[in-house]
Order: structure tokens, then sequence, then C-alpha cells
């Protein structure tokens, strides 16, 4: 085909067909993707504390970004040192697996001991992720009040992000 075109047309077309398939090509590859920013982690914080003080519970609360990765925190007064880095766990443990942690907890209990094998997996009730479109865009993990009051708090923070 392009023998009896002229050098300058054949460069025309190719360039013409490569421009014309480059962007599809670029925007196949790409995802459009949701992103909890610092005014909806300060929402998630406050409403996970408005449910901690409504029935007297001091928690820790963490917010995370899809790959566990901290965005926000809040220790409330009286909460236990310790409860620190299980929220954290719990939130990171959330984010990256898609579920709730209730469901290691469950496993556990249940006799599948596996997951006590999976590194970074908190199997403590308490952490929830935070999932619009599908998708999880971060999570919530509380702790310092027994596991299902943690969760309570946690799925009071993750309610307020709607799609």
């Amino acid at each position: 085909m392009f023998r009896s075109m002229q050098p300058r047309r054949v460069i025309a077309v190719l360039t013409a067909t490569a421009l014309l398939t480059a962007p599809r090509a670029a925007h196949a590859q790409l995802a459009d993707t949701k992103a909890l920013t610092a005014a909806a982690v300060k929402n998630v914080l406050a409403a996970a504390e408005a449910k901690a003080r409504e029935n007297q519970w001091n928690v820790s609360i963490a917010v995370t970004d899809p790959a566990g990765d901290l965005l926000g925190f809040l220790k409330l007064d009286g909460a236990a040192t310790g409860t620190v880095q299980i929220a954290q766990g719990k939130a990171r443990t959330a984010a990256r697996f898609g579920r709730p942690t209730k469901v290691y907890a469950d496993r556990i209990l249940n006799d599948t001991l596996t997951f006590l094998s999976v590194e970074g997996v908190v199997q403590l009730q308490g952490g929830v992720p935070i999932i619009v479109n599908g998708r999880v865009i971060g999570a919530v993990g509380v702790s310092g009040v027994t596991s299902a009051q943690d969760e309570q708090v946690a799925m009071a923070g993750a309610a307020v992000i709607k799609p």
C-alpha cells in the first residue's frame, strides 16, 4: 500500500494514525477513582468521635487510604496507649483486604487458624472498609472498648461517606 505513495504522504498517514490511536490506548490504561479528602477524613473522625462520646467510650480512631496508610487519627482522652496501634492495624487490615475485620475474627473463632499466619492482618472486630461504587477508598479502625462497640464507632464514621 505504501509503495505507491510519496514519502511525505506516508509520513503524514502514519503520524495521523499514531495520533488517533495513542489517546485511546493511554485512556484505556487509566481508571477514575475516588479518594478521601482531608475534609472527608475530618468528617469521618468527627462522626466516629460523636458515636464514642454518646456512649462515653474512650477509644482511638484511625482512618486510612486504600493501601492502609494513615490519613487521620484521634485518641480520645482516657483511651489506653495500646489502642493506638490496634486501631491503626484494624483500619489497615480493613483497607487492604476490603472486608470488615470481624470476618477474620470470626474465622479464627471457628478454627480457621490460617489467618494467624498472614502478616499484618489484625483479627479483631472494629475495622471497616469505606467502599464507594464497589471500590475501597479507605477504612476506619477503632479500639478501646469491646470489639462489637469498636465496630459501632467505626461504622458511624464510615457511614458519613456517600458516593
